[in-house]
């Protein structure tokens, strides 16, 4: 198999699709083939993952990213704060203690739009430590994504989730602390599955990161890896606990209630993976935050919140609205 497309990530690009193995859970075994590989997952659907012949250094295209507006959202500001009001009321029975609420963003536009256009628009207008895109065959997303979802390395396995988010760092309240550290602790178990018994740790708690127009609290937990088996890594963290909730699995209940449209690979996972000739694994996946994704004719977007019992409702809408405002003023062509 051979097909056209391509990806970058991780500083470089990938060229020339030798393999795509639609659903890594499926096969796990055929990610321990090597070669350079890119895997992008989504929240409510099947972990992809392409083999590329060649990879290289990240070229501009200076091709110009045209725009579009006329964008909509899933749930309107009534839907959503009725939303929020829905998950504290789970949270006052009992059945989650937190739970992100997303809605997703679309516009029109009906031919196949050029990524690397929206790749270099959001490289100079919002740069990521994630950044990401892929436009192969049947797979279109461009990512400005500021979170690690995992990295694995040396043996080692590393997560960073992003909880709390505010204009300054003064806006972070001590909702988005206690947010944080009940996030962590479900990563610090995830993690926990996969590694050695006792290495599991937190590496950095509370941690204050600024991005382009907005701030984060991020910690990182990391461990030593006992499995590098696909299925197993993907079964014990996925979809990642920073955008579901806690408990994961009542969290998830939640969400596929409340939430009117799927999220595809918003919230999901977006990253590569290289294995080397003797089989060792080294791999960075992003959460797919801050994520564009193109499908039929539409151009979608994913913003969320996670909702505790100590969220204010207006204040959450509001926050959706912050981490959207400015991603969405660059792919709309206007000033950000």
């Amino acid at each position: 198999m051979r097909e056209g497309g391509w990806a970058r990530m991780g500083g470089r690009e990938f060229h020339g699709v030798l393999e795509h193995v639609p659903d890594v859970a499926a096969a796990p075994e055929r990610l321990h083939t090597p070669g350079h590989w890119v895997l992008v997952g989504d929240f409510d659907g099947p972990v992809r993952a392409w083999r590329f012949a060649r990879i290289g250094a990240v070229t501009s295209t200076g091709r110009r990213w045209r725009g579009t507006d006329g964008w909509t959202s899933s749930m309107d500001r009534d839907a959503y704060v009725d939303g929020v009001h829905r998950v504290r009321a789970a949270i006052r029975e009992g059945e989650v203690y937190q739970a992100n609420l997303c809605r997703v963003l679309s516009a029109p536009l009906p031919a196949e739009p050029d990524a690397a256009a929206l790749t270099d628009r959001l490289a100079a207008g919002n740069p990521a430590p994630y950044a990401a895109a892929i436009q192969v065959p049947g797979q279109w997303v461009v990512s400005a994504s500021p979170e690690l979802f995992l990295r694995i390395a040396d043996g080692r396995i590393t997560s960073a989730p992003i909880k709390g988010t505010a204009r300054t760092a003064e806006g972070l309240t001590a909702k988005d602390r206690a947010e944080n550290v009940m996030i962590t602790d479900l990563v610090r178990n995830d993690l926990q599955r996969v590694c050695h018994p006792g290495t599991v740790r937190v590496d950095d708690l509370l941690a204050v990161e600024e991005h382009p127009g907005l701030v984060h609290l991020v910690s990182t937990v990391s461990g030593e890896l006992r499995t590098a088996d696909w299925a197993a890594l993907l079964s014990a963290t996925f979809p990642p606990g920073s955008v579901s909730g806690a408990p994961k699995s009542a969290a998830l209940r939640v969400i596929a209630a409340l939430e009117t449209a799927l999220r595809g690979p918003y919230c999901g996972l977006i990253g590569w993976a290289e294995v080397d000739a003797e089989g060792g694994l080294t791999a960075e996946l992003a959460v797919g935050i801050r994520t564009f994704w193109w499908s039929d004719g539409v151009l979608r977007f994913g913003t969320g919140a996670g909702i505790t019992w100590g969220s204010d409702p207006e204040g959450e809408w509001a926050e959706t609205e912050l981490k959207a405002e400015r991603l969405i003023a660059l792919a709309t062509g206007e000033r950000a």
